[in-house]
């Protein structure tokens, strides 16, 4: 259980990620995109298929594999809502890494 004082100073840190541009681009893409559900369902497919492909191949296969996937997907990927949404995706998840690595630097968690 999170002690009241960091509670309170995690639901401000979460607002203040929900009003940053990153975020707000990031859901802004995403809304956009579920406004055509059969697309939205194409990207989760490509989403879940590059994370299984990065997260379950050998290291010694992966650039041939990954540069079949970027060929196999070069053309869904033209498509404006597709790249903006993984573009902006793709932003917010860095944010997202970089406030994890510094906060886990600074605790000196190991």
């Amino acid at each position: 259980m999170l002690d009241s004082i960091v509670k309170k100073a995690t639901d401000s840190f979460i607002e203040e990620i929900r009003e940053s541009g990153i975020y707000r681009e990031y859901d802004f893409q995403k809304r956009k995109l579920k406004k055509e559900p059969e697309l939205f369902a194409m990207v989760s497919e490509f989403r879940k298929r590059n994370f299984e492909l990065q997260t379950e191949t050998p290291a010694d296969e992966l650039l041939d594999r990954l540069d079949a996937f970027e060929r196999e997907y070069e053309e869904f990927r033209a498509n404006p809502l597709v790249d903006d949404f993984l573009r902006a995706e793709l932003a917010f998840c860095r944010m997202m890494q970089e406030i994890n690595v510094k906060i886990t630097a600074e605790l000196d968690f190991e």
